[in-house]
């Protein structure tokens, strides 16, 4: 009998509304978890244990009554620590910001709320949520649940984690680097990379601990979006979270289009796993394949095919964008200081760390011509996806590595047994539809030769997000879904499971 901490939340929900289950029945036994296993993953850092037992048992009340709060009443969950929740932590994992918490709900969260989860706590992350892994001064380094000397990623890497290790019926994360995508990939999770502007960003925290504003155009290519442990979970979540900003909701109003097919086998499908500019890990590589051998069976148009597009420029235009909304969040010394290094690094060879100064310190014109290219680059992938419905790519070029908290532009990865820079290995394949601000969805595909989880990038046309994870839903019964981590089953197995 499975323990009901590593349900997807779409069963827990039935439970709940059945009667099964009890909403402070679950909180409890998340809690129990979080106290038997959180230890060694340091997953969970911030929890509101009393005002979520109190909304728990007024769910239940209301539940017995026959009220209906929303359609996640009772459920309770978790938020990235970035994200505001009211009375509670709101550092962006920063030292200066160690006893800042937040005044209000984010716009997220209160979405969440008004449909009646229950937000008892927060989950960890890198300081200000700039690095790959999920290590800070003020809550230290999380572990991935399926190897403890193994990072969960970054930056939702408390996020995936939690949710890896049935602390959370979901959370939710934030993505512009890969930061939904790599830790779903890394703890064998599903997680959804929304199209740009599509889930409101108000209240969440950025690089260097400025509050996001506006959730449009303010903050280019960064999303939020759910980890879970389902993609019926995402689909549930985002029809709750993918609403305009509470400011534009006077006159905007978001309708996402159907899923383009009703069943797997009637989708056109490409596949793009692996390239020379950005090569893939073979023990990644040799997982991708054999899921794709595997999905060749139930679909008949999956076959090798890409976008007209170059993968090393693409990079390379999207590391300047996104190093440019850095930049914009910098103090005026600091700013200052890598724009005279800029100035006298020119006509250098550009490594990642050069790449990034160039980025953080362009002009308002180089940035517009800059983004006339990504223009260019969005109208290559809507062509692409006017004869294909969705493209599977690898999340990233190797699985969940061991902690490294070396200078960050020192780092290596191992790809294929030689070292590679840390940052552009990274960034690589989920830059790819961040820049041209498409939707992604992550699912598990399988174990690697260490044993580690395997996920698999779908991504699919702007604004359509119910296709990749129409998609998801019926790849996940071909593949078997989430896994539990073997680390974290303690043999909890409540009656009502």
């Amino acid at each position: 009998m499975p323990d009901i901490a590593f349900l997807s939340a779409s069963i827990l929900l039935e439970k709940l509304r059945s009667g099964k289950l009890g909403s402070l029945e679950l909180l409890d036994h998340y809690f129990q978890r979080i106290a038997a296993c959180n230890q060694a993953i340091n997953a969970v850092v911030a929890t509101d244990y009393e005002n979520a037992r109190a909304q728990a048992k007024q769910a239940d009340d209301l539940f017995a009554k026959g009220r209906k709060l929303g359609p996640l009443h009772g459920l309770p969950i978790t938020v990235k620590e970035s994200i505001a929740v009211a009375g509670m932590p709101l550092s962006g994992g920063s030292a200066e910001r160690r006893h800042v918490r937040a005044a209000e709900n984010a716009e997220v969260v209160r979405l969440l709320r008004s449909a009646g989860a229950i937000v008892f706590g927060k989950t960890n992350l890198p300081t200000y949520g700039m690095d790959f892994q999920t290590f800070n001064p003020v809550y230290g380094q999380t572990n991935n649940p399926w190897d403890f000397g193994r990072t969960p990623g970054g930056s939702s890497g408390g996020a995936a984690a939690a949710v890896a290790g049935g602390f959370t019926a979901f959370d939710i994360g934030s993505d512009i680097g890969g930061s939904i995508r790599i830790p779903a990939h890394f703890c064998g999770i599903y997680g959804h990379k929304p199209s740009f502007n599509l889930v409101p960003m108000r209240g969440h925290i950025l690089f260097p601990g400025m509050a996001s504003c506006n959730g449009t155009m303010g903050e280019d290519m960064l999303v939020a979006g759910p980890l879970a442990r389902s993609a019926e979970d995402l689909e549930m979540i985002m029809s709750v979270i993918a609403v305009p900003d509470q400011r534009e909701r006077t006159a905007r109003r978001i309708v996402l289009p159907p899923p383009r097919r009703k069943k797997l086998q009637d989708y056109t499908i490409g596949l793009w796993l692996d390239d020379p500019a950005f090569p893939v890990d073979s023990r990644v590589l040799d997982c991708l394949t054999d899921f794709a051998d595997t999905l060749a069976e139930q679909v008949p148009g999956l076959r090798d095919r890409k976008p007209s597009i170059d993968f090393q420029q693409s990079h390379h235009l999207y590391t300047q964008l996104a190093a440019a909304l850095n930049g914009s969040t910098l103090s005026e010394g600091v700013f200052n200081k890598i724009y005279q290094e800029s100035k006298n690094s020119m006509g250098r060879p550009k490594d990642a760390r050069a790449l990034f100064i160039q980025g953080a310190t362009l002009l308002h014109r180089d940035w517009m011509l800059l983004n006339l290219k990504r223009i260019e680059l969005q109208r290559r992938w809507a062509d692409f996806f006017r004869k294909v419905d969705v493209l599977l790519m690898p999340v990233s070029t190797i699985a969940a590595f061991p902690h490294d908290h070396g200078p960050y532009y020192q780092r290596k990865v191992v790809v294929n047994g030689e070292e590679m820079s840390y940052a552009d290995t990274l960034y690589a394949w989920p830059g790819l539809s961040t820049l041209a601000y498409l939707p992604s969805t992550v699912i598990p595909v399988g174990m690697n030769a260490d044993g580690l989880p395997v996920g698999v990038q779908i991504v699919g046309p702007y604004l359509e997000d119910r296709t990749p994870i129409h998609v998801a839903r019926w790849i996940e019964k071909v593949m078997g879904g989430f896994v539990p981590p073997p680390n974290l089953q303690t043999g909890f197995h409540p009656d009502t499971a």
